[in-house]
């Protein structure tokens, strides 16, 4: 089943060590707490500089949505500057990571899988005009990262979406992309097989 999720309808929640906020998209199962999902994606805002919550066992990759960028000091991995050059990182929910703020509150989007139960990839596309679109996860979410509007539809559904807003595809499904002009973060997730 195919599922619209309009950012407008979602609260964000501050981080404990009062640093920014983040706003939950999705989570498997539904309702999880943050100890016991199997995967999450979320819209973060980091204002200040400061330590990120560890995340034992889990996988994690962020995308630059808006802002100025943030430096990330990742455990024994070095630094790397997420900013509009490098707008992706990987990296391991156990490993210690500072950031630093660099010029202003920057705005991440986020993917975190259990890699016990499943693994992700995060894609980025620009799209211009019509295109097509083929889930290839066993769940796969689209979020409008960039751009004013994108229309969505298959033979039997037409979705349309506003900045921010996401969609969880049906992967049996062929789609139809249609905007101006758009930037998508195309999450792909998969369950381990036993």
């Amino acid at each position: 089943m195919t599922l619209l999720i309009p950012f407008a309808g979602l609260e964000p929640a501050p981080w404990k060590n009062g640093g920014g906020s983040t706003t939950e998209i999705a989570i498997a199962p539904p309702g999880a707490a943050l100890d016991a999902f199997e995967w999450r994606v979320s819209l973060a805002t980091i204002a200040v500089s400061g330590p990120f919550s560890a995340f034992p066992g889990i996988d994690r990759t962020l995308a630059l949505v808006d802002g100025p960028g943030v430096v990330l000091d990742i455990g024994d991995e070095g630094r790397f500057v997420l900013s509009e050059d490098d707008p992706v990182v990987e990296f391991a929910g156990e490993s210690q990571v500072a950031a630093t703020v660099n010029g202003g509150p920057t705005t991440d989007f986020n993917v975190m899988t259990r890699r016990a139960t499943c693994h992700h990839r995060l894609g980025r596309r620009v799209l211009s005009g019509v295109s097509e679109f083929a889930p290839r996860g066993d769940i796969t979410i689209v979020f409008l990262a960039e751009g004013e509007s994108l229309s969505v539809c298959s033979d039997s559904e037409r979705i349309g979406l506003v900045r921010y807003d996401a969609v969880v595809f049906d992967t049996d499904t062929v789609w139809t992309f249609e905007t101006g002009q758009a930037t998508v973060l195309v999450v792909d997730i998969f369950v381990n097989q036993a």
